[in-house]
């Protein structure tokens, strides 16, 4: 008896470890929707998310842009002449207001940003992002990234 039980909810697991986004925590579904934002390039909206307070770190490249302008012109010149890019979220979880996020940054663009002018490059960069939102403002208080750029040398050596 207790052996079909067990069975039987390891059948039902796969079943019941698929959320909705509706199913997310509020600060989860705020994430995903500025990470949305950020993937599509969509600088309006991604620029109701920030504030002169906000902070973007990507502390691998020990990079920091702070306030509103400053996070969207990075973006901005970042994102320059980008075909394809989003994030693939392998797994996310959040402790109150900070969201951490697992997965892998899908890029294809330009390789003029990485030395490689003419090409056009892909990439596939494992990564963690964690984001601090305020949920009262609707606010990213601080977004940042760790990005395995030994992984991205190594692809872009290949092309």
């Amino acid at each position: 008896m207790i052996k079909r039980f067990i069975l039987t909810v390891l059948a039902l697991l796969p079943l019941l470890a698929q959320a909705n986004p509706g199913d997310m925590p509020r600060e989860q579904q705020m994430a995903v929707k500025y990470i949305q934002a950020l993937t599509d390039h969509d600088y309006k909206t991604l620029a109701s998310f920030y504030n002169r307070d906000s902070i973007f770190k990507d502390r691998t490249a020990s990079k920091s842009y702070t306030g509103r302008r400053n996070i969207l012109e990075f973006f901005e010149r970042a994102h320059r002449g980008v075909l394809e890019y989003h994030f693939n979220i392998e797994h996310m979880f959040n402790s109150g207001s900070l969201v951490v996020m697992i997965g892998n940054y899908h890029y294809r663009g330009p390789g003029s940003q990485f030395g490689k002018p003419g090409k056009i490059i892909e990439l596939a960069i494992p990564g963690v992002t964690t984001i601090k939102v305020d949920m009262n403002n609707h606010r990213v208080k601080v977004h940042e990234d760790l990005m395995d750029y030994q992984t991205m040398a190594d692809q872009l050596s290949t092309q």
